[in-house]
């Protein structure tokens, strides 16, 4: 069985920064992608950055320039450098991954940016 244990959220004024990780661990042979999303309240899960095992990353434009995804692929590691927060990236954040060739959630950290 495989884990996401995902951590690091919490409240930070806007135009703070914030750090969240997630960790993979069980029975692993190969990760594939790993990245976050987030859910707001009343909105759908939507995508926030992804990584693959090559370092190839993906964001959505509404935290380009802002948000820093990378990994560490030798601790299964996955983290997401927020900076710059605006009150609208506050939700609940998830880390997820393809292991395996399966997918797995981390069961979300939330993150609130207050104004």
């Amino acid at each position: 069985q495989v884990q996401l244990v995902d951590s690091g959220g919490g409240l930070v004024q806007a135009g703070g920064s914030l750090r969240l990780s997630c960790a993979a661990s069980g029975r692993i042979f190969v990760i594939n992608v790993m990245g976050w999303y987030r859910q707001a309240p009343g909105k759908q899960r939507e995508l926030v950055a992804a990584i693959s095992s090559g370092g190839t990353t993906n964001y959505a434009d509404s935290v380009k320039g802002r948000f820093t995804v990378s990994r560490d692929n030798a601790k299964n590691t996955v983290y997401l450098q927020m900076n710059s927060l605006k009150p609208e990236d506050t939700a609940v954040y998830y880390c997820n991954a393809l292991v395996n060739w399966s997918e797995y959630w981390g069961q979300g950290t939330q993150v609130t940016v207050s104004s």
